[in-house]
């Protein structure tokens, strides 16, 4: 009898975000699999989990998880109250963080609650937490249970109470397994919690069968009002810190041929929409929404390639990258992390430009016009070290908690 799969995604009810596509995957990939979402989960997420016979569990299941769960509730208000006091500079910057920390301590409660509800729903089966918080890691462990966690960055620290609390339930650390999607945030995560074991393990996922057809592509693009010869890039998902927009505002107002921009996700920043907009070789298409997944295949499906640029030295994992192999777009990226640029390097679907230098970046934006990369192959993600959703699953029940 194949063992359960049991996923944790806290995530699920924001609007967008690529970890509804690997959840999707995942589920698809491996029979039975039980989701546990604690703050809810979309109609499009909920609609494509049930089509692959996934078992979704939306509420808490026992008494423990009850109460974690009602603790997590009021631990998130307390949160808000606390941010509402003390957004304002003028307060010293211990207070100002006070929020984050408590945020923090209901993400931990949350997440063992979550935890607690997947052993109670699939008994003794092994659970794996994909959007898990950076922090409080044994302590999750301690009220929720051996599980797995994801960590896909480290935005908090732990301030001197949470410290304490981690340190308080450090003795059982041989309860929790740290996952890291990249060597960088492995490496964060090691310096923080020397104590903990971690290992990196990609956790986007990629299928051959995701791949865009042609019919596809010539449809999205007739739809997007593109002729053949009409050449466009796609700039997907939320306009967050890490992304570098300012060296593609500033390659846009060099580019000497015209160009289509498709954009798609929230939060967008309008202001620099505006200017685009009035750009004399630049043709926008923007949709300021959370977008769903066929959506975002659309948009990509249309485009010749997709952009991703990031500030000097982000490490974290990029669903753009994914994406790309995922479905067949070429990619044009900074060289903002050496390990991708490594594994990017040759590969002929892929065209680097230096970090921040908008000038190479509105080179190989105008180059797309005589020269298009080819679009990456059926073996693409193989080759960079993505893996499949069954080879995903196959690691995830078998990972030792």
């Amino acid at each position: 009898m194949k063992p359960t799969l049991v996923l944790v995604e806290r995530n699920a009810h924001l609007p967008s975000g690529h970890h509804h596509g690997a959840l999707i995957a995942l589920a698809s990939a491996h029979q039975p699999t039980v989701v546990i979402v604690p703050n809810g989960v979309t109609a499009e997420t909920r609609t494509a989990l049930v089509k692959a016979q996934a078992q979704v569990v939306d509420r808490p299941h026992g008494t423990a998880s009850r109460i974690l769960t009602a603790a997590a509730r009021a631990t998130e208000a307390t949160a808000d109250v606390a941010l509402a006091l003390f957004r304002s500079r003028h307060w010293p910057r211990k207070l100002r963080r006070a929020p984050h920390q408590i945020t923090a301590l209901a993400r931990c409660l949350t997440e063992s609650a979550a935890v607690r509800a997947g052993r109670f729903v699939a008994g003794s089966h092994p659970v794996t937490v994909l959007s898990a918080g950076e922090a409080l890691h044994t302590t999750a462990g301690l009220f929720g249970g051996p599980h797995a966690r994801y960590v896909h960055e480290i935005n908090t620290t732990e301030d001197s109470s949470l410290r304490l609390l981690g340190k308080i339930t450090r003795r059982v650390g041989d309860r929790v397994t740290l996952l890291a999607p990249t060597d960088q945030v492995r490496d964060d995560l090691a310096a923080l919690f020397p104590y903990l074991p971690c290992r990196t393990r990609p956790f986007a996922v990629a299928d051959s069968g995701d791949r865009i057809s042609e019919t596809e592509r010539c449809a999205a693009r007739q739809e997007a009002g593109l002729k053949a010869a009409d050449r466009a890039v796609c700039l997907v998902g939320g306009w967050w810190p890490s992304k570098d927009f300012a060296t593609i505002d500033a390659a846009l107002h060099r580019i000497t041929r015209p160009l289509t921009v498709l954009v798609i996700g929230a939060p967008l920043d309008e202001q620099l929409l505006r200017r685009w907009r009035s750009l004399p070789r630049v043709r926008l298409q923007a949709t300021h929404a959370a977008a769903t997944q066929a959506q975002i295949r659309s948009v990509y499906a249309a485009a010749d390639a997709t952009v991703l640029a990031r500030h000097p030295g982000v490490g974290k994992e990029s669903g753009l990258l994914a994406d790309a192999v995922r479905l067949g777009v070429p990619l044009l990226a900074s060289d903002h992390d050496p390990s991708l640029s490594e594994r990017l390097r040759g590969r002929d679907w892929a065209r680097m430009f230096p970090v921040g230098d908008a000038s190479a970046l509105a080179e190989q934006l105008d180059r797309l016009s005589s020269s298009l990369p080819r679009r990456p192959g059926p073996n693409a993600a193989q080759q960079i070290g993505i893996p499949t959703a069954a080879e995903q699953a196959a690691f995830l029940v078998h990972l030792p908690h």
